[in-house]
């Protein structure tokens, strides 16, 4: 009877552990990894964005929200975000928020590319035309060769996505932008949702097209939120491509320079000037930059330059400023908003590089203007006494030393006398009161 009872403990123990994860365990809510696009499309977002998704993928997310809030940016950036949105296993839901936000040009292309799109309210999107940036100009063969190419693509992204094509392109066409109300009466968008929550809510077990053409359930109930936040790293990139930082890094960097060559064996000023510069660099290198205020900005430092070295009562220095603030703030040619230069950055930027700029000059020319005072240079010039007569050689005192000298003429001793030239140890004078 013994034996039974422990037989029937043990079947009923291991039915518990079997019979468990069925009734007793609480499942694994979904993962939904967020990617946050805010501010313009360029290299370092586009990074950031491609390898969250990639993430995403390994971890086997149950879906992508990449959360939009961009005035437009780089079309190849824009291409490689779109790239990472199609070949992603996991479905990607492209979300303009918060309220206030929006997704206008290269934004426009990355929203319409999302599996799901979907806009908070108070939010817009559109203005989507091709923009020729950097000073460039071309024909108008190759404007609306341009502009075809873009609202070609645009037709493949929205006709792949089942989305309101004509008024797609006429985004990219005509430059029309929608409201979040807008976009989804006219089939651009899916939904409207305030929160990600409520776009778990509407979409958990609806079946989506995918843009292979395959189908997708979506289980969102539930779903945990995991942020991908961009590395530190990164995030520096993202802080160099800050027009400001750039500017600010740029003329530190060229002052560091200057001060190194215009006063060797410091060192320190001549290496941090040249890591700045290759900072500001990269920085301009991410950014549309416009020839014209590069161009500016260097005639800015010429004439600072030339203020120094001239007496032209702060006439060339006025026109350095002037060159360098107009310079700076036209030098990101960009169409998107916040991506200049501030004239706040400008002002405080330019007036103490203008100071320390001719400051810094007017010294190391008057250093080179100065009379040397040591050697044979030294010595020309000196005025001293005849010691002896000078027939014409003999000896005059000069500097509190006694020297050998030959004069230009017949010298009297006690007579004054300039030094000429020197020869060796041997001065050639000329008598300085030849009325004596």
């Amino acid at each position: 009877m013994k034996s039974f009872l422990q037989t029937l403990g043990l079947a009923l123990g291991l039915a518990g552990v079997l019979l468990w994860p069925a009734y007793g365990a609480t499942p694994n809510p979904p993962v939904v990894v967020e990617v946050d696009l805010d501010g313009a499309v360029q290299s370092v977002s586009a990074r950031y964005v491609a390898n969250g998704i990639d993430f995403a993928n390994q971890i086997h997310a149950q879906a992508v929200l990449l959360e939009l809030n961009t005035p437009g940016g780089l079309e190849d950036s824009m291409r490689e975000i779109i790239e990472a949105i199609v070949a992603s296993h996991a479905p990607v839901i492209t979300y303009v928020a918060p309220s206030g936000a929006r997704a206008a040009s290269a934004g426009f292309f990355i929203l319409m590319a999302g599996d799901l799109a979907v806009m908070a309210p108070g939010t817009n999107t559109g203005a989507a035309h091709p923009v020729v940036i950097g000073g460039m100009h071309v024909g108008k063969t190759m404007e609306t060769k341009i502009e075809n190419d873009a609202a070609a693509y645009m037709r493949a992204i929205a006709e792949k996505r089942g989305r309101n094509v004509q008024l797609a392109q006429a985004a990219v066409l005509k430059s029309l932008s929608y409201t979040y109300q807008e976009a989804l009466d006219d089939h651009l968008i899916d939904a409207i949702a305030s929160s990600p929550q409520q776009i778990f809510q509407q979409f958990d077990g609806k079946t989506i097209h995918r843009f292979d053409g395959s189908t997708t359930v979506l289980r969102l109930a539930g779903a945990r939120i995991r942020v991908y936040r961009m590395s530190a790293f990164n995030r520096f990139l993202s802080w160099l491509a800050d027009p400001n930082i750039a500017f600010i890094l740029g003329a530190l960097g060229v002052l560091g320079l200057y001060v190194e060559f215009t006063h060797p064996g410091f060192v320190l000023p001549g290496v941090a000037g040249a890591v700045a510069v290759v900072l500001a660099l990269f920085g301009f290198h991410l950014l549309p930059i416009n020839y014209a205020g590069v161009l500016l900005i260097v005639l800015a430092l010429a004439l600072f330059v030339m203020e120094a070295k001239f007496t032209a009562h702060g006439i060339l220095a006025l026109g350095g400023i002037v060159a360098m603030v107009v310079g700076s703030m036209i030098l990101i040619n960009s169409p998107w908003p916040g991506t200049h230069v501030h004239l706040s950055t400008s002002l405080s930027v330019t007036l103490p590089l203008a100071i320390i700029t001719i400051f810094l000059m007017r010294l190391a020319w008057a250093a080179k203007l100065q009379k040397a005072v040591t050697g044979e240079e030294g010595m020309i010039d000196s005025v001293g006494v005849a010691r002896t007569d000078l027939t014409p050689t003999g000896r005059v005192w000069v500097r509190g030393e006694l020297w050998e000298a030959r004069g230009l003429e017949n010298i009297p001793s006690g007579a004054q006398v300039r030094v000429c030239q020197v020869e060796g140890l041997t001065l050639v004078v000329e008598r300085v009161d030849k009325s004596r």
